[in-house]
């Protein structure tokens, strides 16, 4: 950990009663120039497997929150388990909102940044509170997972009447996804070290849940209208370049960059070669400065609360 950064842990309660693990990385000396809230991909954590994308942006001066899932990482739960994707929405947002209406914290730009699975989290956060987010940073998000991921029709069809009987069962076919997402040779030995990560199959109502929400982002991609930077892979095996490209086309946001990397993976900011990753951060970085600079449109917004009523 860089001796710059301020790292911190802590539990909270959800409304359903599990304990969750937060954490946040500030910088040590100055006051954050704005915040960024972290959405992990699907079996991952936030503590370990995005604390490299935690010192980057802390290092480039942002206040940086993160959140483990119910069933992820440090948190309550079956490991790899997402009973209910509208209850993990609306654990982040509880969370995230929390963060925002600390006294120290007025007042200040706040992105979301959210990779795979993360990234379908942060465009159901916008649609939850859609004036609340300056922006937002999509890392491959999960708007439609790639047809080499998902089992047959027939298969499905089997395992979605499965579901309801046994639905936390691990049986779901597919792709050893460390394997399909992450690049470099020692970051893949990492992750698979990595007690935290979930890699066993995916269970039978985590894939439910995951299948339905893609399905549901991906026919309401024209509903998106705030600023947002999406890059994808070229060589992305685990979720689609082609509907990140179809969300930046779609979207209603009048400020919209979609960047496409030819021959990187899906896994692109903790399991690229390190010479992609300078240049994704790099991009990364330069998008939120100058979106964090500046006079803030969002509290330019007349009438605009936390208490105002959420869609």
């Amino acid at each position: 950990m860089d001796f710059n950064i301020n790292f911190q842990e802590e539990y909270i309660s959800s409304n359903g009663g599990s304990m969750l693990f937060t954490c946040r990385w500030l910088p040590e000396k100055k006051d954050p120039k704005a915040l960024i809230f972290l959405c992990h991909g699907y079996a991952m954590e936030s503590s370990i497997s995005m604390q490299g994308t935690a010192s980057q942006l802390v290092n480039a001066g942002f206040g940086v929150y993160g959140i483990d899932y119910v069933g992820h990482g440090k948190s309550d739960g079956l490991h790899g388990y997402v009973p209910s994707f509208d209850e993990l929405i609306q654990d982040c947002c509880d969370h995230f909102t929390n963060v925002c209406e600390r006294k120290e914290n007025k007042g200040k730009h706040r992105f979301l940044l959210g990779e795979s699975m993360g990234g379908a989290v942060v465009l159901r956060l916008h649609r939850k509170m859609p004036e609340f987010w300056d922006g937002a940073v999509l890392v491959a998000p999960m708007c439609k997972i790639a047809d080499d991921m998902k089992p047959s029709p027939f298969v499905t069809s089997c395992l979605t009447k499965l579901t309801y009987i046994v639905p936390t069962w691990s049986i779901v076919p597919g792709q050893d996804i460390i394997d399909a997402a992450v690049r470099d040779p020692h970051k893949k030995l990492e992750v698979r070290a990595n007690p935290y990560w979930y890699t066993g199959r995916p269970r039978l109502k985590t894939a439910y849940e995951l299948m339905n929400a893609s399905i549901d982002l991906e026919k309401r991609l024209n509903e998106v209208t705030l600023p947002f930077l999406v890059i994808h892979g070229g060589d992305d095996k685990v979720t689609d370049p082609k509907v990140s490209k179809l969300l930046y086309e779609s979207a209603a946001s009048n400020d919209k960059t979609f960047k496409l990397y030819p021959g990187m993976w899906h896994a692109l900011t903790y399991g690229e070669l390190p010479e992609n990753t300078d240049i994704l951060f790099t991009d990364i970085i330069e998008w939120l400065r100058h979106r964090s600079e500046g006079s803030n449109a969002r509290l330019e917004r007349a009438g605009k609360s936390l208490n105002d009523p959420i869609k």
